[in-house]
């Protein structure tokens, strides 16, 4: 089974401060998502059940997210190849523009049985982009899959997966080729081992452009402003209490209560 797993790399939110209600992202570390993770665990666990198979991890670089260095760790975790779409037509891009280039670079890079993706990135969040790349490459798409095995294993000729849809556990089957976007419920991840990590830098990692990809920038092109984004305003009201701890506690306790935050007894 040749599987596709799309892989994004994001700020590391831990580290990101807000100033003027902006993120600030100067000497932030980037790093590949969690979910981007459980998607290449599924993966190696499909691989291994279909009895092998390849796994291209790719990955747009937007500007400078440092992906070279990040998606060593993908191809440590088991990925045998990655693909890195590098251009600077793609920054801003939306989720369209986004989800063009992603199918542009697998068709480029497959065929492929199976497209993998995380449920969202843990920076925008939008969920859209496997359903658009499902869109552009006219394929059946299964979302937020907790669970994922192959429906015939001796083929690998459909994938049944299984999700939760509020009160309703699904199940649902699908022939292949396929995109499926995945849960974090779904696996843990592993954790490369020393080895596996030295032998990454070794792997292909092949870099296109959108020229590469018989796009151009108008392709990609943004189709929303985004008007803001900013953190939501917060008043503070600067109170200072003073005294010793007794008395501060005390202040504190009613300055709570006369705000509503604790009942009065």
């Amino acid at each position: 089974m040749d599987i596709a797993v799309f892989v994004k790399t994001n700020p590391d939110l831990q580290m990101v401060r807000i100033k003027d209600r902006a993120p600030v992202l100067e000497a932030v570390p980037f790093k590949v998502g969690d979910l981007e993770k459980n998607a290449l665990e599924a993966a190696l666990v499909l691989r291994d059940a279909a009895g092998g198979g390849r796994i291209v991890a790719i990955a747009l670089n937007e500007g400078d997210r440092r992906i070279g260095e990040t998606l060593k760790e993908v191809l440590a975790m088991g990925a045998d190849e990655a693909v890195v779409v590098a251009d600077d037509g793609l920054v801003g891009a939306d989720q369209s523009g986004v989800a063009l280039a992603l199918a542009t670079a697998a068709e480029k890079s497959g065929p492929f049985d199976l497209l993998l993706f995380g449920e969202g990135s843990s920076d925008g969040y939008s969920g859209q982009v496997p359903g658009r790349v499902a869109a552009v490459l006219g394929l059946p798409e299964i979302g937020y899959a907790r669970s994922l095995a192959l429906a015939d294993a001796a083929a690998g000729a459909a994938v049944r997966a299984e999700r939760s849809m509020g009160d309703v556990i699904e199940v649902l089957e699908a022939p292949t080729p396929l995109v499926v976007s995945v849960v974090s419920e779904i696996n843990e991840p592993r954790l490369p081992s020393l080895m596996n990590i030295m032998k990454a830098g070794k792997k292909p990692l092949a870099e296109l452009t959108l020229a590469d990809l018989g796009l151009a920038a108008a392709d990609v092109a943004p189709r929303r402003e985004v008007l803001s984004n900013l953190a939501e305003e917060q008043d503070r009201k600067h109170v200072v209490l003073e005294g010793d701890p007794a008395q501060q506690a005390a202040a504190l306790v009613d300055a709570l209560t006369r705000d509503g935050v604790l009942g009065r007894s």
